[in-house]
């Protein structure tokens, strides 16, 4: 598996629609149990570390803002480890959360034209 999605249970199914598997999350111990699951291959339910599942195969995961927010400084660390699967942030069925810059506006910003 090359992508997995962290979200919204609707966007999970959407997701599964394009043949990307994922995990519906509710809250921040849901979203850090799942992503540690995906990242290092760590149960924490279970306290051990999953023989051959870190990644699961996963080069690129998809988390919605909110489970990024929710992930915080984990997801921060992760980043900057330089290791795969590489994290892509998308807005959550609800859209984007307010003070979230935009593709369009982080470019802007770094080569400071507006067009």
């Amino acid at each position: 598996m090359d992508y997995y999605f962290i979200g919204d249970p609707e966007l999970v199914t959407a997701f599964r629609f394009v043949g990307i598997g994922g995990k519906a999350v509710a809250d921040s111990a849901e979203a850090k149990a799942v992503f540690l699951r995906v990242t290092r291959g760590v149960d924490e339910t279970a306290g051990v570390v999953l023989p051959g599942k870190a990644g699961e195969g996963c080069r690129v995961l998809i988390i919605t803002e909110e489970v990024a927010d929710w992930l915080g400084q984990l997801l921060i660390d992760w980043q900057l480890s330089d290791q795969y699967p590489l994290v892509v942030e998308i807005p959550g069925i609800l859209g984007r959360l307010p003070g979230r810059k935009t593709l369009v506006d982080s470019i802007r910003e770094a080569i400071g034209i507006h067009v």
